[in-house]
């Protein structure tokens, strides 16, 4: 299928682009009660439920009133502007009406995933000083068993099954409570969000997010979800957009990427708490007519494996893709872009300065000349208002085509400030510091520029590795790897050696079919991995450099994922560490 991506317009966006970011902002405010107000917010949705014929829609004149009532319920429990409120729950009602709560009080919203166990909640809650965590069935259990080791965590708000275990009810408090509310008049930069990193490089750190930091998203949402509905022929009109994002409400990519955009612009949102698989991506797509979406390259992998010609099966209505957290590849481009009629959109952020970078395709009848095209395997450009650079340790950019660290400017090409930026990392100003250069912010993330601009993903900075004096970037191999029809995913690290330093190694997730098909080999698992491996070997060898290919490959059941769906191969490589360890005593 032939997709169109409109022409190149990402200078003149540049050159045309200016903020306007207000002295006083609030998240709640431009998600909700703008729309709550409007003369349809009874009828305009805010979130579908997918799976819930009893509840199947919350519209905004219901987020605005239940986000009042607990407002109130946070005010009697003492909650001030300022103090930080967890909200450990999953994609659900009442996880949006927690955040508009918590933002329209004037206080900082710390979202929790419910798949944290107890240590890393204890962490969390210890550091951040939470006085109220609002919990769900999902997450109660452990939330209470860390409770006593939290003094400052006065009061727990158990929602649905959690309430028994909880210090009170919201449902059986609801009716109690004023549906009016006089929301707090919150500046630009204060702060609205604590979300904690993952961890990579030591104890989690806290990144403080401000209100503004939403209208530095727009840019970029609007770029990567193709204009999200809004096309300038039919202003006024409702544009049938429908947003999901099996991206957990809690992290950067789940809140900032999908529900709060979808919010601000009014569209709806599909909520789904279940487990991920391709089937169930796909069924939920066409029940709901969903039109844009953010999936990660992880569960793109999975669903071209699972479904390599999905508009058999289902009938999609897909108008943009975004996808983000592990470069794409060209594979999985192909595959969005012939079998499922979209070009993804790639992206490219963290969470203390999110969206950033990305591509613009411009797909179907919206392909009007408003972006620039994708290239496949691409970051992306950077996106208006942002002025991104690849930098050297001394903080000077790099040359096209010179590996260096991925950076945003504190301000834009018209010397204008970046509302992109969080304010700092909560209680950890040394943290701070050592993530500027100048007024260069770094990713720690490797990457290249080449001579249009657009910028190549060479892998985290502690990815990257020297195997027989070779720089080795895993993204390319991994990539290279997945497109041979027995693997799933792969994950490429550094296994110790002593002549040459390190050898290449890939961990492989086999497809399923090939998997039972080794399980039942009467030629026997070893002769059999043999063959598959000099096989997968050999493809790799045919498509990249003859260094590059992995010397040892390891099939494995699964790749250690964090939450958030990025591949940990940190994990693996010090898995392989201790191996070489142990060889060696």
């Amino acid at each position: 299928m032939a997709v169109s991506q409109g022409s190149d317009n990402w200078a003149a966006l540049h050159a045309g682009f200016g903020w306007q970011v207000p002295e006083r902002f609030n998240i709640a405010q431009a998600c909700c009660t703008r729309w709550a107000q409007a003369a349809d917010a009874g009828r305009r949705v805010a979130i579908r439920a997918h799976g819930d014929p009893q509840r199947p829609t919350l519209t905004f004149a219901e987020l605005q009133r239940e986000a009042n009532a607990m407002s109130n319920l946070l005010v009697g429990l003492g909650v001030h502007r300022g103090d930080r409120v967890a909200i450990v729950m999953p994609q659900r009602f009442e996880t949006a009406i927690a955040y508009m709560a918590v933002f329209q009080l004037g206080a900082v919203a710390m979202p929790l995933s419910m798949l944290f166990g107890p240590e890393a909640l204890e962490y969390r809650l210890q550091d951040s000083e939470a006085v109220v965590a609002i919990c769900d069935e999902s997450s109660i259990a452990h939330v209470a068993q860390v409770r006593a080791q939290c003094p400052t965590l006065r009061t727990v708000v158990g929602v649905g099954g959690a309430a028994a275990q909880a210090d009170l009810g919201w449902e059986a408090q609801r009716g109690t409570l004023a549906a009016g509310f006089t929301a707090a008049s919150t500046h630009a930069d204060d702060g609205a969000v604590l979300i904690y990193t993952s961890g990579t490089t030591g104890p989690p750190k806290g990144a403080l997010i401000p209100h503004r930091a939403l209208v530095g998203n727009l840019p970029g949402f609007v770029c990567s979800q193709n204009w999200f509905g809004f096309d300038p022929r039919r202003a006024g009109s409702d544009s049938g957009a429908v947003f999901w994002s099996p991206a957990d409400w809690a992290w950067t990519g789940g809140l900032m990427d999908a529900l709060l955009p979808s919010l601000y612009f009014g569209r709806p949102i599909v909520a789904y708490n279940g487990r991920f698989s391709p089937e169930t991506a796909f069924t939920l797509m066409q029940e709901h007519g969903v039109t844009h979406t953010f999936l990660f390259p992880t569960a793109l992998k999975a669903m071209m494996k699972a479904y390599p010609r999905p508009r058999g099966p289902f009938t999609l209505h897909l108008q943009a893709i975004m996808s983000a957290g592990e470069a794409v590849g060209d594979a999985v481009f192909a595959y969005c872009r012939d079998q499922l009629g979209v070009v993804v959109n790639e992206m490219f952020g963290q969470t203390e300065i999110n969206y950033v970078v990305g591509n613009c395709a411009m797909n179907g009848d919206t392909a009007n000349g408003a972006g620039w095209p994708a290239r496949a395997g691409s970051m992306g450009r950077p996106y208006p208002g942002h002025r991104v650079a690849v930098i050297d340790d001394e903080g000077n950019e790099c040359p096209p085509g010179v590996p260096g660290d991925v950076a945003v400017h504190r301000f834009d090409v018209h010397g204008e400030p970046d509302p992109i930026f969080f304010l700092g990392y909560w209680k950890n100003p040394d943290a701070t510091r050592r993530k500027f250069t100048g007024d260069w912010c770094r990713t720690g993330d490797l990457a290249t520029r080449d001579a249009d601009g657009y910028l190549w993903y060479q892998g985290r900075a502690d990815d990257v590795f020297k195997a027989a004096g070779y720089r080795i970037g895993p993204s390319e191999i991994e990539n290279c790897l997945v497109k041979h029809p027995a693997v799933v995913n792969a994950a490429v690290v550094p296994k110790p050696d002593a002549e040459r330093g390190a050898l290449v190694k890939a961990y492989v997730v086999l497809a399923p079919h090939v998997a039972e098909a080794r399980a039942i080999s009467t030629r026997g698992p070893e002769r059999f991995d043999a063959e598959l491996v000099s096989e997968l070997q050999l493809h790799v060898k045919g498509k990249l450099a003859p260094y590059e290919y992995p010397k040892e490959i390891e099939f494995i059941e699964a790749l250690p994922m964090t939450t958030t769906g990025k591949v940990q191969r940190r994990v693996l490589r010090l898995q392989e560490e201790e191996r070489a360890r142990l060889r060696a005593a």
